[in-house]
């Protein structure tokens, strides 16, 4: 990629297989808009891991970056020029940023931004935490968690493999990682603080398991919302960060360093957003 000036770098884009439903251009175009930077653009692409490096490769000097989702986290890291520490943590890229002198570089906000979720609910450290599920968002959960717990975290997953994979992830991240049958997730219910990173519906059948005083539920789902256990979990008087909260926390980080402008509006990017699921 060719060098270019800042002031040349206009066009931004979320992608990913599928992308229809993605909420990133309502945040970011939202973002855009209250900080008066009318020639930026952001769109969707549909693109898998097959297609991924050809749209790389045609991407000209007046692209600012990219945000990516699911296929495409891993599959874009070869492609890059430079990564960082927290994107290399979790083998997962979901933020490119092109420089001034055309380089590419792969970082990740998902962590980072389940932090700051937490912390704007108050959860600034835990002593022990509960992770439903073990896919790529678990990773991402137990990188956050290794900035804000100071104990145990207990994964509950499905097969042994799943188990082996979280038990890895927690050595590689210095997190103490202890795991359990997917069978005995109730028990997750208790902990001071639980993140779901599960697909819509698979936490459903917990929701009549939540206890009389819950504490904190990080669900990273926003589509549909409330999940069953969201729902219950605030009818009993909990705590609850949902996925819009994610993802509007790591698109702050991703608009700040994609227009080196900073603070990126969260307040009009939340109320974008809102109103965008409101109308689905």
């Amino acid at each position: 990629m060719t060098a270019r000036a800042r002031t040349d770098a206009r066009r931004a884009a979320v992608l990913g297989s599928p992308i229809a439903h993605s909420l990133s251009p309502v945040l970011h175009r939202a973002a855009y808009t209250e900080l008066g930077l009318g020639d930026r653009s952001y769109d969707r692409f549909e693109v898998d891991e097959e297609a991924l490096p050809g749209f790389f490769a045609e991407l000209g000097p007046e692209w600012a970056g990219l945000s990516l989702t699911m296929p495409l986290k891993r599959a874009v890291m070869p492609l890059l020029d430079e990564i960082s520490d927290t994107a290399a943590s979790v083998e997962a890229v979901n933020t490119v940023v092109f420089t001034e002198d055309g380089r590419s570089v792969g970082d990740n906000t998902d962590i980072p931004g389940m932090v700051a979720a937490l912390r704007e609910r108050g959860i600034e450290e835990v002593d022990s935490a509960a992770i439903l599920g073990a896919g790529a968002t678990a990773s991402s959960a137990l990188a956050a968690l290794a900035r804000i717990c100071t104990g145990e975290v207990v994964a509950y997953v499905r097969s042994e493999g799943r188990a082996a994979e979280m038990r890895q992830w927690g050595e590689r991240l210095d997190v103490e990682v202890r795991t359990a049958d997917w069978a005995d997730a109730e028990q997750a219910l208790r902990a001071p603080l639980v993140i779901a990173t599960t697909p819509a519906g698979t936490t459903d059948a917990l929701a009549a398991a939540v206890p009389e005083r819950p504490a904190t539920l990080f669900d990273v789902l926003y589509d549909p919302w409330p999940t069953d256990l969201a729902a219950r979990w605030s009818a009993y008087g909990g705590a609850v960060v949902s996925g819009l909260d994610l993802l509007l926390h790591q698109a702050v980080l991703q608009v700040e360093q994609m227009t080196g402008r900073s603070p990126a509006p969260l307040d009009a990017m939340r109320k974008a957003g809102e109103h965008a699921l409101a109308a689905r």
